[in-house]
C-alpha cells in the first residue's frame, strides 16, 4: 500500500512539473503572451489542479487502510470485553454460593486478574481513540473517579501506606485519560520510594496533589522529566503513558501541572484545575 502511495506521489512531481512547464512554453511560444503574471497564474492553475487530483489518488489507499483499521480495532476491543465481563459476573455469582476462606482467596485472585484484564482493555480504547483525537470530554466528580483508581490500585499494592484527604469537586474533561494520568503518577511515586512506600493525595479547592516520599530528584533531573522516556533511574522501566504524556493531556485539557522535588525527600505533583468547575 505504501509503494503505492510512493509512486502516486513521483507521479505528482513528475507530472505537474511536466504541466507546468508546457503550459508555460504553450502560453509563451505559441499564444504570444508575453505577461509574465498571466503565465504565472496559468503555471500556478495547472499546479492546483493536478495537485488536487493526484493528491486525492495518493491519500485514498491510506485512508482505506486506516478505517480498516478502525473497524478491526473495534472488533478486537468488543472481543476482549466480552470475556472479561463472563469471568467477572461468574466470580461474582460463585462469591455469593462459596463460604470455604480458600475458594474465596482464589475467587479474589481471579477477580483481581480479571479486573487488570478490564485495565488493559480500557487503556487500549483509550489509546485507539486518542490516536484518532476522539477523546470524549464529560462532566464528573473527581473525588469518586480517584477512589475508583485508588480501588483498583490498593490490592495491586498491598505494602504502600496511603494517606488520602479528598473532597467532592466537578471537573470537565476526558474522565479515562485523567484516570491513566493519576495511575501513572500515583506509580511513579510508589516505584521511585525504595522502603515501605507513602502514598500521600489530598484535594484542596480546585488542586489535586499527589506526593510520595522517595528518592526525589535533583535540579537537573527536574528539569527534563516530562521528556519522552526520559526516566530518573535508568534500572527501572517505565510504566503508563510517560510523564511527557501526563503534561500533554494535562496541556490540552487546561490543567495546570506544578512538579516540585527535594532529593532523598520526595516529589510532589499538582494537577490545578480550572478555578470554574466546582
Amino acid at each position: 500500500m505504501f509503494r503505492s502511495v510512493e509512486i502516486a506521489l513521483t507521479s505528482l512531481y513528475v507530472v505537474t512539473t511536466a504541466l507546468l512547464l508546457f503550459g508555460v512554453y504553450y502560453l509563451h511560444q505559441v499564444s504570444g503572451i508575453e505577461q509574465w503574471g498571466i503565465l504565472a497564474f496559468g503555471a500556478l492553475l495547472i499546479t492546483v489542479v493536478t495537485g488536487r487530483v493526484l493528491a486525492k489518488i495518493a491519500l485514498d489507499p491510506l485512508r482505506e487502510h486506516f478505517d480498516h483499521l478502525e473497524r478491526l480495532s473495534k472488533e478486537t476491543l468488543h472481543e476482549l470485553n466480552l470475556p472479561v465481563n463472563t469471568i467477572t459476573a461468574n466470580v461474582e455469582m460463585l462469591r455469593k454460593t462459596n463460604t470455604d476462606e480458600k475458594s474465596l482467596k482464589r475467587l479474589e485472585r481471579i477477580e483481581t486478574a480479571a479486573r487488570m484484564l478490564k485495565e488493559r482493555y480500557n487503556e487500549l480504547d483509550y489509546l485507539i481513540k486518542k490516536q484518532m483525537e476522539r477523546e470524549r470530554i464529560e462532566s464528573f466528580d473527581l473525588e469518586s473517579a480517584l477512589k475508583e483508581r485508588l480501588e483498583f490500585m490498593r490490592p495491586l499494592y498491598p505494602g504502600v501506606v496511603w494517606e488520602i484527604q479528598t473532597a467532592p469537586w466537578s471537573v470537565q474533561c476526558d474522565r479515562i485519560g485523567l484516570g491513566k494520568v493519576i495511575d501513572n503518577l500515583v506509580e511513579n511515586g510508589i516505584k521511585y520510594s525504595v522502603h515501605n512506600p507513602r502514598i500521600m493525595i489530598t484535594m484542596e479547592a480546585n488542586v489535586l496533589s499527589i506526593c510520595d516520599q522517595g528518592k526525589g530528584m535533583d535540579e537537573i533531573t527536574l528539569m527534563r522529566i516530562f521528556d519522552r522516556y526520559y526516566q530518573n533511574d535508568g534500572a527501572m522501566a517505565g510504566y503508563g503513558i510517560g510523564l511527557g504524556l501526563v503534561k500533554r493531556y494535562c496541556d490540552r485539557h487546561g490543567i495546570l501541572l506544578h512538579v516540585s522535588s527535594r532529593q532523598g525527600e520526595g516529589t510532589c505533583v499538582k494537577l490545578e484545575f480550572k478555578k470554574g468547575e466546582k
